[in-house]
């Protein structure tokens, strides 16, 4: 075989082709059909706060290399968010890293802190970037499987299986609260077992709280980092992106030691080293909207996760209420469907509405199966719109 005959993926990444999110927007394009697959909303965020990119870009700030740890006004504003919502200290210069969205974050902590050979253990489903930078840092994933509990319309964590698979090999874990694609909020119980068991492993913890502020109901956001002994050890990731509607901005962020940010920073540095320079002058002004902002921004969500899950309701799926993020899981087996890929690649047509099918966020792709995630993170006529196609097409 000649070098051009063979593949050109290396072996670590051979497993990941074509993202889902590309197939199933490119599916959406093709067909006309209502995109609830990818997760960005279709309108803008605050006003104020796009004037304050425009701003700094009539002002030149940011137009050039910004600082390669974030310019000073956001990391500022990221320690004063933390303080005030959390009760979380941090130091401004040293354990505050800006990156491009939290995807970078997510890399650039894998990347640093892993070791050929390790284990890490992640919540299954996850999201796709974890297994891919996982590998990328030539460890093994270890999957522990949030299992669906009908009868309280969430996923939950058996703890037992976590701590079973932990050995002598693992080396940190990957929690994601509030959880895509599931939509739980782990408990402050749950996130207490796990700071225990981090403590008594000695483990690492990154955490990807990213929806931090879009969690309704009666469920409480619980940064691990407050918890007994686990701010020396923990990496908290957090995003622009989720909480003000930005998405195309990529304005993410780390907080950690000043150990665990210095090692990520090493590794940040050789991939984007920085980016986003206007925006993260407005971002700094987002994390210090008052109050009222966050809690219009989370009930016109809630709002609109109840318009879709009653549509998807009453068409026929059974339906996953979530308490954070802005997706909600579908089971199809009750439309005599159990293959989320195939009716995900046919409901375009079928029903003129897109979603994501679940299986690609498992390793035990059988256990995904029947799932499939919709994103409600769309205007409400929107929403009505998706849930009445949804409705004529398998409502009987």
């Amino acid at each position: 075989m000649t070098s051009t005959e063979r593949p050109f993926l290396n072996r670590r990444l051979a497993e990941f082709g074509t993202t889902i999110f590309a197939e199933m927007s490119a599916l959406a394009t093709a067909t006309g059909a209502i995109n609830l697959g990818q997760g960005f909303p279709d309108t803008d965020g605050p006003e104020e706060i796009r004037e304050a990119a425009v701003r700094a870009l009539r002002d030149g700030r940011g137009n050039q290399y910004p600082p390669g740890p974030g310019v000073p006004e956001l990391r500022a504003a990221i320690v004063d968010h933390q303080r005030r919502r959390y009760g979380l200290a941090f130091d401004p210069d040293t354990e505050v890293l800006v990156t491009a969205g939290a995807t970078e974050a997510i890399a650039a902590t894998l990347l640093a802190l892993l070791e050929p050979g390790d284990e890490v253990i992640a919540l299954e489903p996850y999201y796709d970037s974890y297994a891919a930078c996982i590998a990328m840092a030539g460890a093994a994933r270890v999957p522990v499987t949030l299992r669906p509990d009908p009868e309280r319309a969430r996923f939950r964590l058996d703890l037992d299986e976590l701590r079973d698979a932990v050995t002598d090999r693992t080396r940190l874990l990957l929690i994601n609260t509030p959880h895509n694609p599931t939509g739980t909020v782990l408990t402050r119980e749950e996130l207490t077992a796990i700071a225990e068991l981090a403590v008594e492993r000695d483990l690492l913890v990154v955490t990807d709280e990213v929806y931090e502020h879009l969690v309704f109901d009666d469920a409480e956001h619980v940064p691990l980092a407050t918890l007994p002994g686990m701010r020396e050890r923990t990496v908290t990731i957090g995003s622009a992106g989720k909480t003000f509607s930005f998405t195309g901005w990529k304005v993410g962020w780390i907080t950690g030691t000043a150990g665990l940010v210095s090692a990520v920073r090493s590794a940040k540095q050789f991939l984007t080293y920085v980016a986003s320079g206007p925006f993260q002058y407005a971002v700094a002004e987002a994390l210090r909207l008052p109050d009222a902002y966050f809690t219009a921004f989370r009930d016109d969500l809630r709002a609109k996760r109840d318009l879709l899950s009653a549509g998807l309701t009453d068409a026929g799926f059974t339906v996953f209420r979530p308490t954070g993020t802005y997706f909600v899981t579908a089971d199809i087996r009750p439309l005599g469907e159990s293959d989320g890929l195939a009716f995900c690649r046919a409901l375009p047509e079928r029903a003129g509405v897109v979603a994501i099918p679940n299986a690609v966020f498992y390793d035990h792709k059988e256990a995904g199966a029947p799932y499939v995630r919709f994103a409600f993170c769309k205007r409400a006529e929107v929403l009505a719109d998706a849930a009445e196609r949804l409705r004529k097409a398998f409502a009987h």
